[in-house]
């Protein structure tokens, strides 16, 4: 019922390029793809009509060695140092298949919040975000925010108390659609904020708006330790999720 793939580590680049390809060729499948993957260096990904130039200062990126890559999907700025990332493809011919954006949001980000919430070892399921909960700014704060994807919450991001656990950006074709998910596992320090970020309240709001996974000092043993845990549980619930619902009860 599914097909998954791990990618291991790659450029920027080529993680939007490998996603973008398997975009153009659903044709070719009959079965959901779950792709996992990670990043060779520090990294950012911006939406496909974003330009990182009007978000960061892109000298002192270069000079941190951060990766910038476009994404084949749409949304703001994300900083992949310090996330979990997967991708989710469903080919147009699935039953599941939406004409309507927001409720392949709804559907891929209710089986995220499932996984989230066995991670955390919780018992009351972790929220989407509707429509009417999203918190009210001004015009130019709300503009400035929605160009970094953990600074703001939007609708049918996986929240718990307001605060962003997961977000994602979609895109549909004829073919079907492409989720680009994002885990929240650590905030980035201050000092990596203040030297790559233009002056602004981004820094504020992603530590207001964001709920990391992980303590910021958590080691990099650790956070390869969640990522594991993670992508079990993840492929976990996107399997269970798309079985037939009768096997459902059956597993």
């Amino acid at each position: 019922m599914l097909t998954i793939i791990d990618s291991g580590h790659e450029s920027a680049e080529r993680n939007m390029e490998i996603d973008q390809q398997l975009l153009l060729s659903l044709y070719q499948h009959t079965k959901p793809i779950l792709r996992f993957y990670d990043w060779k260096q520090p990294s950012a990904t911006f939406g496909y009509f974003s330009s990182p130039e009007s978000l960061l200062n892109v000298q002192a990126a270069k000079e941190y060695g951060l990766q910038l890559a476009r994404r084949p999907t749409g949304g703001g700025l994300l900083f992949h140092e310090f996330d979990f990332t997967f991708s989710f493809l469903l080919p147009a011919t699935h039953p599941l298949f939406s004409l309507n954006t927001l409720e392949n949001y709804r559907l891929v980000n209710q089986i995220v919040a499932n996984a989230i919430q066995k991670y955390l070892h919780i018992e009351k399921p972790l929220e989407l975000l509707c429509c009417q909960k999203i918190p009210n700014q001004s015009t130019s704060q709300s503009k400035e925010l929605r160009n970094f994807c953990m600074a703001i919450p939007t609708v049918y991001d996986v929240v718990s108390n307001g605060r962003k656990l997961a977000g994602a950006a979609q895109r549909r074709t004829k073919l079907g659609f492409l989720h680009q998910g994002s885990i929240s596992l650590q905030l980035p320090s201050d000092d990596f904020l203040k030297r790559i970020l233009l002056p602004g309240s981004i820094a504020e709001a992603m530590k207001t708006c964001s709920y990391p996974l992980l303590e910021t000092a958590c080691s990099l043993e650790g956070q390869t330790t969640a990522k594991k845990i993670l992508k079990g549980l993840v492929s976990k619930e996107f399997t269970s999720f798309l079985l037939p619902r009768e096997m459902r009860y059956m597993s």
